[in-house]
């Protein structure tokens, strides 16, 4: 399957790199674009979930890495929670080589 990272910034400039093993991420997400903290992570959820699906359609099991990785969104998403008006950056989506897409 086509692995894809998508690369966020946080609402206090911190960065995380993020992983899908499904481009399906594209579909839900543009870099460059600003995102209400509580629509990221609702498209986050969308996006893993349906990532971790096409892994087990393909593979027989469920993708363990989406599921991680939406956890650690919601974890770090919680620490912003009780910001107003706080946004989350999609800054790059990017192939497995670290190519843009």
């Amino acid at each position: 399957m086509p692995e894809i990272y998508f690369r966020v910034r946080w609402p206090d400039g911190e960065t995380q790199r993020c992983y899908s093993p499904s481009t399906v991420v594209e579909d839900y997400f543009t870099a460059g674009s600003a995102y209400d903290l509580a629509d990221f992570v609702d498209r986050s959820r969308t996006a893993l979930g349906i990532a971790g699906e096409r892994v087990r359609e393909k593979f027989g099991f469920h993708c363990t890495g989406a599921s991680d990785q939406l956890a650690r969104i919601e974890r770090t998403a919680s620490a912003y929670a009780s910001l107003p008006g706080a946004k989350v950056t999609v800054e790059a989506l990017v192939n497995a080589d670290g190519s843009a897409r």
